[in-house]
């Protein structure tokens, strides 16, 4: 947003110099990102003096050229040779001196040099309008009043505006602050931090009257939620034209180019105090009505820019009682604007729904500065104001009557909001304790009303359109961005507070689980919960009706949030692997959202995706890809770091794994994992094998608080290995095997591992071999051979009798 510093001192009468004013404007939370130098005439007419033509003769080798002898107030008179066919003796003109600066009328620099035309030296230039930036005309030299005294400046002769625009990166709760009133109001505020009491001036209104009721113009508002107040008035015998220079002036400064005076006033008056206003041309209002409606979807509009727009059906339209005439709050119709051949409107003040302007905006691609406010929220309490201000304006510049009394439509006045301050409550949140006395003159100098005071706190009105101070804290944070940030000491010790947190809760958790997982070279990501409705169709287990929707969504690609923790995680896919990085190894932590018939409910999750290989390839070791196996290790390491064990196996029942496990304890589910569906990853362009595992956060969290975890001493007896080769059928899994050995032997056997697999010739077909350890180990003793061959016997056994192995 840009201030001009000129226009600012129309409001509050202040010296200072730009610099030291931004540093204030930052303090107070209106950052000044930066400061630009504004001149009406670019170069300032730097070097531009005003001479005395004493002699002018023909030039001996060019007929329209003439040699003249200038004089500067410097003494010795210049020759110059101009081509002006009016430049005469006596005459006061312009001179560009040697090392002037001008520019053309597309900004570019020229510098005027000493030089020779014709064989002739010229030693400056006598300058024309267009050429020094004064006007458009280049028919002749600029011939001065004879009463300028040779040697001046003419930058002392001519009304050259010199302003500082202040570039304030505005944040979108400070609706109050978009305009120069607003800002004008803040600086008196935090002026008087600084004792210095300066009044605020407001434009007088006062002058406002009713001519006549000639044309009348009707208004009906059929949708009040979407237009809460609706003002207009019409203004008749008007001249349209070009804006006066002081005009002109403040709008480029903050750079808006002029366009009439009356387009010009609505602008002004927009930025002044921060209320849009659109004009119509009466002429083209058929019926002598405007309506304030919605139309049906589809309707087709042309915009001021000559774009045929189809409209939404909630998009809010000023119409009259045959067509639409404009986008409310948003963009004008091309048919119903200001010419030079307008000579009464219809002006336009109201106060849009901000959400509804916001859609709207969106929608069309159209970002206005009318928008820009209206989404934002207005002071709905100046529209009135606003309009007679423009109103009167439009009469000093284009003449004309105010031809029909205002009508105002406010069925339902929009309230002030009133909050309680309690003193204790400040001096905990800003640090240290304010005088009563200054909150009350910093809520006071900031249009806050003061209802009631007790020893405790204040009762407080706010104004409406203060919409981001609803709350004590948002007062607290007014007081103390006037009183100063930098105002607040720092103590010289440093306190804690040392507390009670259970190991088992939920960040303590997360952490532990993090780490190892970076540990095992994993990276955690943070995708966003809103995500593309497009993404239900992928999962029969997702349905529409559960989607939690934004209410003004961004994008159509983040209009809901998310049910399922997949998607977005092959967004990083995707976007990882179309940039070359293949080998991923991603965790995140999140929520997803779902919105029942009766409530919605969040529930918390820990995803990890695995694709490419699981370490890089070296000299020692070729690479391995990652496997159905490494998630089943993975997703067991994190299980058992929170001491969960005893978990059940059970097949995967969510449709986007080609093939997977789901693991529970008792009838709750702990994760889903295996290997996602190729058509889900040909949705996301992704060409690789993709591993997936989806844990239960909630769940496992809970069950891990009331785990209980036993401690056992290390062993002071051996351990020994017996390993078997065992024949079996091809359908033989070896869980199988490990059950029947847990089985066999509870107390000495230890462990079960499957070391190798082979399938091939030499062996029967239908057959698999399996290379199986066994570990037995007695806490208590050494065990001895027959302790061993007897165990073994009882092993081998029971695999020939239930699995009908054959021992190789």
């Amino acid at each position: 947003m840009k201030i001009s510093y000129n226009w600012l001192k129309q409001f509050i009468n202040i010296d200072w110099d730009a610099e030291k004013t931004g540093e204030l404007l930052t303090d107070l939370g209106l950052e000044v990102e930066g400061i630009e130098s504004y001149q009406s005439v670019k170069g300032g007419l730097e070097g531009v003096i005003i001479g005395q033509v004493l002699n002018c003769e023909k030039h001996p080798n060019a007929d329209k050229l003439k040699i003249t002898k200038v004089d500067l107030g410097s003494g010795e008179p210049v020759q110059i040779v101009c081509g002006a066919p009016n430049v005469a003796a006596g005459q006061k003109v312009p001179v560009a001196t040697i090392g002037t600066k001008l520019y053309n009328d597309k900004g570019e620099e020229w510098v005027i040099k000493k030089g020779k035309i014709r064989g002739e030296e010229s030693h400056g230039m006598i300058c024309a309008e267009d050429e020094l930036g004064l006007g458009k005309s280049h028919d002749g030299i600029m011939v001065l009043n004879t009463d300028i005294t040779v040697g001046t400046k003419a930058a002392e002769i001519f009304d050259i505006e010199n302003d500082s625009v202040f570039e304030i990166g505005l944040t979108p709760n400070r609706a109050d602050a978009m305009s120069h009133w607003g800002t004008a109001r803040d600086l008196k505020a935090g002026l008087l931090q600084k004792d210095l009491n300066l009044e605020l001036i407001t434009p007088s209104v006062s002058n406002f009257r009713v001519e006549n009721r000639l044309n009348k113009i009707d208004i009906e508002v059929k949708n009040t939620e979407l237009a809460p107040r609706y003002c207009g008035v019409t203004i008749s015998d008007i001249k349209v034209s070009e804006s006066p220079a002081w005009l002109q002036h403040r709008l480029k400064a903050i750079g808006i180019t002029p366009k009439n005076n009356v387009v010009d006033v609505t602008n002004y008056v927009l930025h002044e105090l921060g209320q849009p206003l659109h004009a119509f041309d009466a002429h083209y209002i058929e019926g002598n009505k405007i309506e304030v409606k919605t139309l049906d979807a589809g309707t087709k509009f042309i915009t001021l820019d000559e774009v045929e727009r189809e409209l939404h059906q909630e998009d809010l339209m000023i119409c009259d009682a045959v067509k639409p005439l404009c986008i409310a709050g948003v963009f004008g119709g091309v048919n119903s604007g200001v010419t030079e051949r307008t000579t009464s409107i219809f002006l336009e003040s109201a106060y849009f729904d901000p959400i509804s302007i916001r859609k709207t905006a969106k929608r069309h691609g159209l970002n206005t500065d009318a928008s820009f406010r209206f989404e934002r929220g207005i002071d709905p309490n100046i529209t009135e104001y606003a309009l007679k201000r423009a109103a009167l304006l439009i009469q000093e510049l284009a003449g004309g009557n105010i031809s029909s009394e205002i009508m105002d439509l406010y069925p339902k006045k929009i309230e002030d909001f009133q909050v309680i301050l309690s003193f204790e409550n400040a001096t905990k949140l800003i640090g240290e304790e304010v005088p009563q006395d200054t909150i009350k003159r910093i809520l006071t100098s900031l249009d806050i009303k003061i209802n009631s005071v007790t020893e405790t706190g204040i009762g407080l009105t706010i104004p409406a359109y203060r919409n981001d101070v609803q709350r004590e804290v948002d007062v607290i944070e007014e007081i103390l961005r006037v009183y100063g940030y930098n105002t607040i000491g720092f103590t010289q010790k440093l306190n804690a507070s040392i507390s009670n947190i259970d190991k088992f809760s939920d960040h303590n958790v997360q952490n532990t689980i993090s780490n190892q997982l970076v540990g095992q070279g994993f990276y955690e990501m943070l995708a966003n919960s809103l995500t593309s409705p497009d993404y239900i169709a992928l999962s029969e287990q997702l349905k529409d009706e559960n989607n939690v929707e934004m209410l003004n969504p961004l994008s159509n690609d983040l209009a809901v949030m998310r049910q399922s923790m997949l998607f977005s995680g092959l967004e990083a896919v995707s976007y990882n692997s179309n940039r070359k990085r293949s080998d991923l190894k991603l965790f995140e932590f999140g929520k997803t959202y779902h919105n029942y018939e009766d409530k919605r409910i969040e529930n918390k999750h820990l995803s990890i995706i695995i694709s490419g290989d699981r370490s890089k390839e070296t000299w020692t070791m070729s690479s391995q890809t990652s496997d159905f196996f490494y998630l089943k290790g993975i997703v067991y390491s994190v299980l058992e770091r929170l001491g969960l064990t005893r978990l059940k196996t059970s097949p995967i029942k969510n449709d986007v794994f080609a093939e997977g496990l789901s693991l529970s304890i008792g009838k709750a589910q702990l994760v889903d994992f295996g290997i996602l569906k190729k058509s889900i990853l040909k949705h996301f362009s992704i060409s690789q094998e993709v591993l997936y595992a989806d844990f239960n956060w909630d769940v496992i969290l809970e069950y891990a608080k009331h785990n209980k975890i036993k401690y056992t001493g290390i062993p002071k007896f051996p351990e020994v290995r017996r390993d078997f080769a065992l024949l079996l059928d091809d359908s033989i899994k070896f869980e199988e095997i490990h059950t029947i050995a847990k089985q066999t032997e509870k107390q000495i056997l230890k462990d079960v591992n499957l070391f190798d697999v082979y399938q091939g010739k030499n062996l029967p077909k239908g057959k698999k071999s399996y290379a199986v350890s066994f570990i037995l180990q007695d806490d208590n003793k050494t065990l001895t051979d027959k302790q061993i061959d007897k165990i073994m016997n009882k092993l081998q056994y029971n695999f020939e009798n239930k699995l009908g192995a054959e021992l190789r």
